[in-house]
């Protein structure tokens, strides 16, 4: 694949998590959470697009959205759980994503705020439509998704580079 390739990375934040008394990392989905991560799974669906890969955070509640959104979508990408994506910061995230093959068009990053909504802000050098102003208005939402486009290869991705192409939050 050339490094010319256009490609595209979505940037989906956890569903809705439970409060209860155990570790952050532990925290299990809230009943909306359930309800809202397989809606956000069928939203991935609509887009067309099919990942190569889906890399999640190891906290529970990204695995859990994972799970309930992965069996919407017409296929299983490969997946990845990366411990860095925990509590990461938009230049840690950038980091790992940087580390992805150039084989990988394609790419789902299940995370956390407030890494997610930075990322997404810092990467979007330009926007189509209302996509940013929706972004700009809501914030990044548990299940919000920003879905973006950059051409080059994945360790070129820095601030600046992608097009904000769609934004999506349940409830919307």
């Amino acid at each position: 694949m050339s490094v010319d390739t256009p490609r595209r990375l979505v940037l989906l934040r956890h569903a809705k998590a439970d409060w209860p008394q155990i570790s952050d990392h532990e925290r299990p989905l809230a009943e909306r959470g359930r309800k809202d991560a397989p809606a956000a799974g069928r939203r991935l669906a609509e887009s067309g697009i099919t990942f190569d890969l889906a890399v999640c955070s190891t906290a529970a509640r990204t695995r859990e959205t994972w799970k309930l959104a992965v069996g919407e979508l017409p296929q299983r990408p490969k997946t990845t759980y990366e411990e860095r994506v925990y509590e990461a910061s938009p230049g840690e995230l950038i980091a790992v994503l940087n580390e992805t093959p150039d084989d990988v068009a394609d790419l789902l990053l299940i995370g956390h705020n407030p890494g997610m909504q930075g990322l997404a802000e810092i990467l979007a050098g330009s926007a189509e439509g209302d996509a940013q102003t929706r972004l700009n208005r809501r914030g990044f939402p548990t299940s919000a998704m920003a879905m973006l486009t950059f051409t080059g290869s994945w360790k070129s991705l820095e601030p600046g580079v992608a097009t904000l192409f769609d934004y999506w939050a349940p409830h919307e």
